[in-house]
């Protein structure tokens, strides 16, 4: 039977789009469920601030009825507007183990894409690349953490049959505090001059504060992140959104921010509890006792997500990053939690070689692929 790719259209439509993953991977060990309420929310065009400054559509595959794929094809007009370019994301893909469906579901986000006048597609990204990004193509023993993808081998293998071209890869590196022994010693070095030399100070994060914190966030990020590959300043609406996901994850040792003696942010470290470690128990809902895994987490997550570490350029060369780091290996030594997931981190950054330095090693590696739509009819 031919494969047939509609656009989503109605609430029966989304929760089959919403459902798919959950049925391709739900024999895998790593794969961690999302929250179905969750998934709706991010989806809804009234909750998402993405559809204040982007557009997106969601396509289901079938073959004789039956759904066997799934993407999205989406335009942010921040991220063409900073680049000025005319790029257009894909993503949410999943699908059988069939060249067909990926296909035709290529297809349809290039086609979608096309009649807007873009002349590149970007992918895979749940939206935006702050999100789940890229497919899995080295790690798959391994369960990712919050936020992070994963996809069984033969996604990879068939974008890449399917003529989709490598754009960038993506890292994901394993660090806990029985390394500690393993970090370089001019580290500590680095650390106690900026505390000593410079009068950086590490303050925590309260839930009270983190929306102001997240302010400091911003201008840090929006400097330390602006040369990066893929890109876009954070808008206000962004950040309202963010702060309230920020806040299912928070907890006090893993939010911090390095101050000089002035009062002036040098530096920004947000790391989540790994919420993978719950989700994986709610199994995508809250009843009948996901409720109860979700109000249990502080007993039992071990591992963060440093997803977000950032130094103003101002200070970039005073040892704050090793203080931040260093402050890490300090909150796991005394608490739960005990490692973590850094990443994702862009393949040629300079941030890798500190990561070796402080006896990380990479567990997982993404790779985000990309197609030419100049000539491309729709």
């Amino acid at each position: 039977m031919p494969v047939d790719v509609t656009a989503v259209g109605s609430r029966a439509e989304l929760k089959e789009f919403i459902e798919l993953p959950f049925r391709l991977h739900s024999t895998s060990e790593q794969w961690v469920p999302p929250l179905r309420l969750e998934r709706h929310a991010y989806l809804s065009r009234r909750l998402n601030p993405f559809f204040g400054h982007g557009d997106a559509r969601l396509f289901l595959a079938r073959r004789d009825g039956r759904v066997v794929g799934r993407v999205s094809a989406q335009v942010d007009q921040n991220f063409n507007a900073y680049h000025r370019s005319r790029t257009g994301h894909f993503g949410f893909l999943e699908f059988e183990e069939d060249r067909e469906v990926l296909d035709a579901l290529l297809a349809a986000a290039s086609g979608w894409l096309v009649a807007r006048g873009l002349t590149s597609m970007v992918g895979p990204f749940d939206l935006t690349m702050n999100e789940e990004a890229g497919v899995l193509i080295e790690g798959f023993e391994h369960t990712p953490s919050i936020r992070m993808p994963w996809q069984p081998p033969y996604y990879a293998r068939m974008l890449e049959e399917a003529g989709m071209e490598r754009a960038v890869d993506l890292l994901a590196w394993h660090l806990e505090v029985s390394r500690r022994k393993d970090i370089m010693p001019f580290m500590f070095e680095l650390d106690r001059q900026a505390r000593e030399e410079h009068g950086i100070r590490i303050r925590k994060m309260t839930r009270r504060t983190m929306r102001r914190d997240l302010e400091a966030f911003q201008e840090v990020y929006n400097a330390a992140w602006a040369q990066n590959w893929g890109f876009v300043p954070y808008s206000k609406e962004d950040l309202d959104a963010y702060a309230w996901d920020l806040q299912l994850t928070f907890h006090p040792d893993w939010f911090m921010v390095a101050e000089t003696p002035d009062g002036e942010v040098a530096g920004v470290a947000m790391s989540p509890l790994d919420m993978n470690q719950v989700l994986a128990r709610m199994k995508g809902s809250l009843l009948p006792l996901g409720w109860w895994h979700f109000l249990r987490r502080n007993s039992y997550v071990d591992r963060v997500r440093v997803g977000f570490l950032g130094v103003h350029p101002k200070h970039q060369n005073t040892g704050v990053a090793a203080s931040l780091y260093i402050e890490h290996y300090d909150m796991a030594e005394k608490g739960q939690v005990y490692r973590g997931e850094l990443g994702w981190i862009l393949e040629d950054n300079p941030i890798n070689m500190g990561m070796e330095a402080l006896g990380a090693n990479v567990t997982r590696k993404m790779r985000v692929y990309r197609r030419d739509l100049v000539g491309q009819s729709v």
